[in-house]
């Protein structure tokens, strides 16, 4: 995530459950969190970016993960149950499906091998298709 001192614009996750590389962006927002997150935390380069409370030398699992998100949506207001790890997941594929059509690329961003996978996963039914399909002149 940290090269030469600065915060990537792009990062690389090996997919737990499919062992698949998927990258993804980091914002401009999140990239100064990260800096300010890694300043605040001291520490070396060669650790875990976001290091497990039980020790340095492992790396945040899902489960504590999951634990902040819901300390944070209830400090800001929202009800924790209805936002989770997953739905923040989906949040900014959906959206960007929903902006432009392309499922190829949401299947790409997903780490989806299969497109189906995907059709599945963002719901789009006949409906999605013919409504895109209506809105495109030639």
């Amino acid at each position: 995530m940290v090269t030469s001192g600065q915060v990537r614009h792009r990062a690389m996750v090996v997919q737990q459950k499919t062992r698949r590389p998927v990258q993804f962006e980091i914002t401009e927002t999140t990239r100064e969190s990260v800096r300010a997150w890694l300043e605040h935390r001291g520490g070396g380069l060669n650790e875990y970016v976001f290091p497990s409370r039980l020790s340095a030398k492992a790396y945040l699992s899902t489960r504590q993960y999951a634990r902040l998100l819901d300390q944070w949506v209830q400090a800001i207001g929202l009800i924790p149950g209805e936002y989770g790890t997953h739905s923040l997941r989906r949040t900014k594929v959906a959206m960007i499906y929903k902006r432009t059509g392309n499922i190829r690329a949401v299947q790409i961003l997903l780490g989806h091998s299969k497109l189906d996978s995907t059709v599945r996963y963002l719901g789009v039914d006949v409906e999605d298709a013919l409504a895109l399909s209506e809105a495109t002149d030639l």
